[in-house]
């Protein structure tokens, strides 16, 4: 059975004030979980494609470029050559979950741990169960997960008795400053988060490609 690595990053924020508008003063709305599923053979493609962005648009390579930093054009651009990957390389899979903050319960906020790994549950098992081994990559930086291996046992318990696989999971944070897969995956979310929080519609010559759930309780 063939394995693969999975990057995931997320958009948006786990704070809770909702009183005042987002970016003055308030939380953001959503929240948006996003996974690059790339087969080991596969894995060269998404950081290629990064760092010809960078070189396109003359990044400084000294210096990690983020979705919300990004003009326009340069998110058109991401959107345009990630479609044009997928497409040529139909094993590369993105899937991606979205929740609406305001409607989540008082006492799950009080452990947003909890919350992030049951999005991850409810998108990656089906994709990932075919593959004999995974190793998961989460940016250490994002939402931590403060009880240790907390995530790839769950997604195990998951696997194994949901799904019916024998599926192994191997945890390896990367920090996305050096992990160009984690850059694609952080602009894959936030071009998604853009579409709830913002209603810009810039994802849209994706949407066939990726894989998208919401979780608006």
């Amino acid at each position: 059975m063939p394995s693969a690595s999975v990057f995931l990053d997320e958009s948006g924020d786990l704070g809770w004030k909702f009183d005042a508008p987002y970016r003055k003063g308030g939380s953001s709305r959503y929240l948006t979980i996003a996974a690059l599923i790339v087969p080991h053979e596969k894995k060269h493609f998404p950081p290629r494609l990064i760092k010809k962005l960078y070189s396109q648009h003359e990044w400084p390579c000294t210096a990690e470029k983020k979705w919300k930093d990004m003009y326009n054009n340069e998110r058109l651009n991401f959107i345009k050559n990630s479609k044009s990957l997928l497409e040529q390389h139909s094993e590369i899979q993105c899937t991606a979950i979205t929740v609406n903050k305001e409607k989540v319960q008082s006492h799950i906020r009080n452990d947003p741990n909890k919350l992030y790994n049951y999005m991850i549950g409810l998108i990656l098992p089906r994709k990932i169960k075919h593959f004999s081994r995974i190793v998961l990559s989460p940016d250490p930086r994002s939402i931590k997960i403060q009880s240790g291996n907390s995530l790839p046992d769950y997604l195990k318990l998951l696997l194994w008795f949901s799904e019916k696989a024998s599926t192994d999971v191997m945890y390896r944070p990367l920090d996305s400053a050096t992990c160009k897969s984690i850059q694609f995956v952080d602009m894959l979310a936030g071009a998604i988060q853009r579409y709830h929080e913002d209603r810009d519609n810039i994802v849209d010559d994706l949407r066939k490609h990726i894989k998208t759930h919401e979780l608006f309780f």
